[in-house]
């Protein structure tokens, strides 16, 4: 029956990969750990449909990525040859294009409708508020957009979500009571326009075979006989529906596949819904489903393995399966705790150049991974400090991004009012009625002034609400340009985001990516923050933590450097991002309750599942070295804020962890306890059992016997006294002769960390 290729092909697979791929007939569940090489199952299995005479246009395969669908046409034409590229393979919204551009007169679109990209979507949005007249801060674009979305994935249109008692009273608490009549407009004006967004690639879909026109449905389920659908943990609840109507039939032989990992399912806030693979084995039972479970992982060295198996047994609901490795038992996860999140930045690029170093890594062997994306200014910092090329992926660098960048320039603009970038990009930001018009206005008169656009101001020829505008916000800029000298950094600058109204601009977007740029605006000013609370208020030199010292500083780090070697950088990148990566050494960031877990998920189990699925899919991306690192405290909201080390940490079983405590004093040995049981909104003891809570009382210091130490003594690993702050360990020394500053760590003071210069500041060594 099959050739010698054919025989070598699956030669290549292991006994249970190899049943998954000769079970041709029935319905299949192929559950795939992480590793287990789940790409060449599901290839395989394509291939040998067509070994054993399936026609390749009888075939659909479903993927979530262009690429995906590439690789596996490739994959199956190096066994097949040619007949490959006639398999029905791509992404849902693809296939589902193709299709409707076919059939699309049957529902009422001309077989030419334009696809609107999400901006397309947005502007039509924009519209329709501003036809109703309805408030642009309770309905806000992203949100509007983001929650019609919801609905046409979860197959309620406009005239069901008019009725539905609870989604209108969802919609009056955030007073945006007609967002039901919003909606419908929107799909109405789609259709009147012969378009349809990417959510309407599905829903229409699903609308053509639901109504079934000429028989449509019956047509589509002779011409696929076979269905194959690749992650189908990340399916949401229109997909499935979709894949069913196509298999689900009087007499039909239920050929469908899917494949998946459970414990891999993070994109809820996609709405994806694990339940769908969860139930996929009850809805199929009565047809003779068959079950695999890919449990061999060929990525990961056995501590991690093991490690990823003990944290995904908390969760309750899941498909049993037990992980294994044959890569041997490998290092155990190196577990980092740094005082502060400035110096985890510092220990994980230390950590970074060591095995760069001890173990001949490459930084593209390198991956730092976090759960907000704001986390990532910090390790960029530290990484240009050293000179390490990197990359942030999933996103822009942390001061690329517009929320950052906007700031940044009220910030210099402050400073220096004759920056023309800095006044074009926020003259009219957040919109105060000043146009395009306006600002060209302005710079002509500073052309024919021959003088700075701001000198101009005043001679523009603007009149009535476009003047009122201008010398507004002008007034506003230089109440703030007053305070410069007289108060620090984070002081002005959060007078000026809340003067702006930045804050209340970026607070109107409730959608995800809304409060990721909360966060990040968040964490800008942590930084500042950061940056005037690490000079000594007892010092006695004139330190500057002004607003224009504190631009000087990260002009430098915002220049990009030219040097960045494209092909070897480490990548940085959110847990969402790294799905289906790997590499050899892999570092978690941020590992705290709060973080991660995030904030969001701690009163609800369901959250906490996902969460933990999230740092499953972490811990899996690692093939031979893996750390986890945290922060005792962090600034949060321009306050430092005291962190318990994450619930997950001590899920692990310690004997797959090595400790790398340096700051823990006499007599603190051992790993982490395991639990007894897990408790949603709650870590383990065992763990704040290490770190307690610095005392927020002044320490007492004996004076009559301080003694100052010669600075040119003071070395990292010291414990010193300090006449305001108490007992310290100096965690790190740096720069040369009279500019030398130690970083140490008070523990009996409310902001513990500090910096000072050590020719003024008076430390006595006590160890």
């Amino acid at each position: 029956m099959f050739s010698t290729t054919d025989k070598t092909y699956l030669d290549q697979l292991n006994d249970t990969q190899r049943q998954a791929v000769i079970s041709n007939d029935g319905p299949c569940l192929v559950v795939a750990g992480p590793g287990s090489g789940k790409t060449r199952v599901l290839t395989y299995r394509i291939a040998h449909l067509l070994q054993s005479g399936v026609k390749p246009w009888e075939i659909l395969s479903l993927t979530f990525t262009n690429k995906a669908a590439r690789e596996m046409k490739t994959r199956i034409e190096k066994v097949v040859g040619a007949s490959a590229q006639n398999v029905w393979a791509g992404t849902f919204h693809s296939i589902f294009a193709k299709i409707l551009r076919i059939e699309a007169d049957k529902i009422g679109y001309p077989s030419n409708f334009t696809i609107y990209d999400t901006e397309d979507s947005k502007s039509l949005i924009r519209n329709i508020i501003k036809d109703m007249n309805l408030n642009k801060d309770h309905y806000s674009v992203n949100s509007v957009y983001s929650r019609i979305s919801s609905a046409k994935s979860n197959l309620i249109p406009p005239a069901l979500y008019l009725k539905d008692k609870e989604l209108m009273d969802q919609d009056r608490r955030q007073k945006r009571p007609f967002l039901g009549e919003l909606y419908k407009q929107y799909m109405n004006r789609c259709k009147k326009a012969g378009a349809m967004d990417f959510d309407d690639l599905l829903y229409r879909f699903y609308e053509l075979l639901h109504k079934n026109p000429d028989g449509v449905r019956e047509k589509y389920q002779r011409k696929f006989q076979y269905v194959l659908v690749d992650e189908f943990q990340d399916t949401n609840h229109l997909q499935y529906e979709i894949v069913r109507k196509l298999v689900s039939y009087p007499d039909s032989p239920n050929n469908i596949t899917v494949v998946g990992d459970d414990a891999q399912s993070i994109y809820a806030f996609r709405g994806a819904t694990i339940q769908n693979i969860l139930d996929f084995e009850q809805d199929f039972k009565s047809k003779g489903i068959k079950i695999f479970k890919l449990e061999q992982n060929y990525r990961s060295t056995e501590h991690i393995v093991q490690a990823a198996n003990d944290v995904i047994s908390y969760n309750k609901k899941q498909i049993k399966k037990v992980i294994k490795s044959e890569k041997g038992s490998g290092n155990r996860i190196r577990v980092i705790r740094s005082m502060s999140d400035n110096e985890e930045g510092k220990r994980v690029v230390d950590l970074i150049q060591e095995q760069k170093s001890r173990l001949h890594l490459h930084n593209s062997d390198i991956c730092i991974l976090y759960r907000t994306n704001s986390q990532s200014r910090i390790f960029e910092e530290y990484l240009r400090r050293a000179g390490i090329s990197y990359k942030v992926f999933g996103g822009l660098s942390f001061y690329q991004r517009k929320e950052i960048k906007d700031m940044v320039a009220y910030f210099r603009l402050i400073v220096n009012p004759n920056d023309e970038e800095a006044l074009r990009r926020v003259i009219n930001y957040p919109k105060r009625a000043i146009g395009n018009t306006s600002v060209e206005k302005i710079s002509d008169m500073a052309k024919s002034m021959d003088s700075s656009m701001w000198d101009a101001i005043p001679f523009a020829p603007l009149t009535g609400k476009a003047r009122r505008s201008v010398d507004g916000f002008v007034d506003m800029i230089n109440k703030l340009r007053k305070q410069l000298d007289s108060v620090d950094a984070y002081e002005l600058a959060t007078k000026t985001v809340h003067a702006a109204g930045l804050q209340d601009e970026l607070k109107k977007d409730t959608s995800i990516e809304g409060l990721s740029r909360m966060e990040n605006a968040s964490s800008l000013l942590d930084a500042i923050k950061e940056f005037v609370d690490s000079v000594d208020d007892t010092a006695e030199e004139t330190a500057d933590v002004g607003l224009t010292s504190y631009i000087q500083n990260i002009a430098l780090l915002t220049d990009q450097d030219s040097s960045v070697d494209e092909n070897n950088f480490v990548t940085l990148m959110s847990v969402h991002s790294a799905k289906g990566l790997e590499f050899p050494s892999v570092v978690v960031v941020g590992m705290e309750e709060n973080l991660f877990p995030s904030f969001m998920s701690s009163d609800s189990a369901e959250a906490i599942d996902e969460e933990r699925r999230l740092f499953y899919v972490a811990i899996t991306r690692a093939e031979a070295h893996l750390t986890l690192s945290f922060a005792s405290s962090r600034y949060k909201f321009g306050q430092m804020r005291y962190n318990e080390p994450s619930r997950f940490l001590n899920e692990i079983g310690p004997q797959h962890l090595d400790m790398d405590f340096n700051t823990l004093s006499a007599g603190q040995s051992g790993g982490f306890q395991r639990p007894t049981s897990p408790s949603v909104g709650s870590s383990s003891s065992a763990v704040k059992g290490y770190f307690k809570k610095p005392s927020p009382q002044a320490p007492k210091v004996d004076l009559s016997n301080f003694t100052p130490s010669p600075a040119s003594s003071i070395a990292a690993g010291q414990k010193v006294l300090h006449p305001k702050f108490g007992e310290g360990k100096v965690l790190s020394v740096d720069g040369g002769r009279d500019k030398r500053v130690a970083t140490i760590f008070f523990k009996a003071v409310e902001n513990p960390q500090k910096r000072l210069m050590l020719k003024f500041a008076k430390l006595q060594i006590i160890s």
